[in-house]
């Protein structure tokens, strides 16, 4: 049985500890940790952990002896000091995106890790979605042919309150803004199924939150061999119509679903109606995909128990929660210095290090409210998620 506890109980926890409750025969929550323990009181009464204990430090938790794994769920800038510590001590880790908010943290933590034998996995949780792995198999399966473009839109809308919350809309505590914390999903999933670019240039602009200092929209184009991928990254998006769509020279797909095959006539324009033969193979090659067993952060916890029950690394660790992080540093670095920025980034680039964006970044507006808690649910795409 393995032990369990989740540090910082806001919006997100109670999607990690409602993953742990549907494996009640592999682990138990045995703590909750916040700064604020009123919060962790009202999520424990909330989930019916009764046998969970509230802590008001992770000093507490490690001081306990006997947590096997802790989902980390704090604000970014916290990632690295609480990662490092609770490796170190030999507790397997959990954490919530962004890994952390610079290259050098991130490395700190690998090194952690490696020093310490723990495991660490940075939450990527989209992988874990049966639209994603259709799009995977589509991929896999060569039927869209050299890829010539991809387009993907992490299109979401927040309202001026949403960066009055105190650690949101700083450089500094957030680590960045929509690039970093709302479309980390989405240039995972790119590195995921297509790798890192040659080279990215991009532009940033704050285009409807005066009380934040970051970026409330970027649009970066990344470069690979022959091909292009284009990323929007938006807190601005009415309608918040998320898009991922893949081009090859044969055919195009999209999530949601929809395969699309052109076909040309002997003058190169188009046949009317396209390949209707490709879209069924595309269309039935979709339909024959066994939906996931468990799905979203359910799937990503299942893989981690599983990797620590069999004594293997998990599907998704440091090393891939590094990776998005150096490609949103590119693209940041890329909207700051107005210019192509090439990957990988050197170690001795000066966005590399610790706390160099926050000096470097542009403050688009001051933050003029700091909150410590706001009332109101998540919501996603418009609609309410149960967390």
């Amino acid at each position: 049985m393995i032990n369990v506890a989740v540090v910082g109980t806001g919006n997100i926890s109670p999607s990690h500890l409602r993953a742990y409750l549907a494996f009640p025969d592999r682990c138990r929550v045995v703590a909750l940790c916040d700064i604020v323990p009123e919060k962790a009181e009202a999520v424990k009464r909330e989930l019916g952990l009764d046998d969970a204990t509230v802590h008001a430090s992770h000093a507490e938790v490690i001081a306990r002896g006997d947590v096997d794994l802790v989902s980390i769920c704090t604000p970014p800038d916290t990632h690295e000091g609480l990662s490092v510590e609770l490796l170190r001590a030999g507790v397997n880790v959990l954490c919530e995106k962004p890994m952390a908010p610079s290259l050098a943290a991130c490395d700190a933590i690998l090194a952690a890790e490696a020093d310490s034998g723990a495991v660490f996995s940075s939450v990527a949780q989209n992988r874990y979605r049966d639209d994603v792995a259709t799009m995977r198999a589509v991929l896999e399966s060569g039927l869209l042919g050299p890829i010539t473009s991809v387009q993907v839109d992490s299109a979401w809308w927040r309202g001026l309150p949403y960066y009055d919350l105190w650690w949101r809309g700083t450089w500094a505590q957030e680590g960045g803004g929509c690039t970093l914390n709302h479309a980390v999903h989405h240039v995972d999933l790119l590195l995921h199924l297509f790798g890192a670019p040659r080279s990215v240039s991009a532009v940033l602009t704050n285009a409807a939150h005066e009380n934040a200092e970051i970026e409330d929209l970027s649009v970066a184009v990344l470069t690979y061999d022959r091909a292009l991928a284009t990323l929007t990254s938006s807190v601005v998006h009415h309608g918040q119509d998320q898009r991922f769509v893949v081009h090859g020279r044969d055919a195009m797909v999209s999530l949601p679903y929809r395969a699309v095959a052109e076909q040309a006539q002997p003058n190169g324009f188009p046949v009317p109606g396209g390949d209707a033969e490709l879209v069924a193979r595309l269309d039935a090659l979709a339909a024959a995909q066994a939906p996931l067993e468990h799905t979203a952060h359910r799937g990503q916890v299942d893989d981690v128990l599983s990797a620590l029950e069999e004594g293997r690394r998990p599907t998704i660790d440091g090393h891939d929660g590094r990776r998005t992080i150096e490609l949103i540093t590119a693209i940041y670095k890329s909207g700051i210095e107005r210019r192509a920025v090439d990957l990988p980034l050197a170690a001795d680039d000066p966005l590399y290090q610790r706390g160099t964006l926050p000096d470097v970044a542009p403050h688009f507006f001051e933050k003029t409210t700091s909150a410590r808690d706001l009332a109101g649910a998540i919501s996603v795409s418009g609609t309410p998620e149960a967390r």
